[in-house]
């Protein structure tokens, strides 16, 4: 079973396409840790399940998100002016019952610390979001060139006769 506790802010700033000034940039990070989880699950055949809790600074109230959560995946959300996602993750090493069953993702120097103090394995948030984004299916080698002219002279006639206005 692979069992992620993620900073969520810190990845987002480490993937392309998404932005801390987002309005919804948490969903966008829940929905692909969501594309990942069902990946690993896939290429695993099921026996393999994925937990992931993936802690969010400033919202309001705090606490977790029935809204985002779910499919093996809990959000959490500090409350706005009581606590931050990095004290949140602090909490959770210190709860879990076997730390090195987990991966910390994150970046912040301080919450890895704590990590490797509980034996915690840890991933910098940009190892993580290479992994996180989908592989693409075609090797770079062996992509065909995709040019304006067509193949034959005599199909764009063809498409031209079948879609010609009246």
């Amino acid at each position: 079973m692979l069992q992620l506790l993620i900073d969520g802010h810190n990845l987002i700033g480490q993937l392309p396409g998404l932005s801390l000034a987002d309005f919804d940039d948490e969903m966008k990070l829940v929905e692909l840790l969501r594309q990942y989880a069902a990946r690993r699950s896939r290429r695993k055949r099921s026996s393999s399940h994925v937990r992931i809790v993936v802690v969010f600074d400033s919202g309001s109230p705090g606490g977790q998100s029935l809204e985002l959560s779910g499919g093996g995946i809990e959000v959490i959300f500090a409350a706005d002016g009581h606590t931050t996602a990095d004290l949140i993750l602090i909490e959770r090493m210190r709860r879990v019952k076997r730390p090195q069953a987990w991966t910390l993702v994150s970046s912040d120097h301080e919450v890895q610390n704590v990590a490797r103090k509980y034996r915690m394995p840890v991933l910098e948030a940009a190892e993580f979001a290479a992994r996180l984004l989908p592989q693409q299916a075609t090797p770079a080698s062996s992509k065909t060139e995709v040019t304006d002219k067509p193949d034959h002279e005599d199909d764009v006639a063809g498409w031209l006769e079948i879609f010609k206005e009246d």
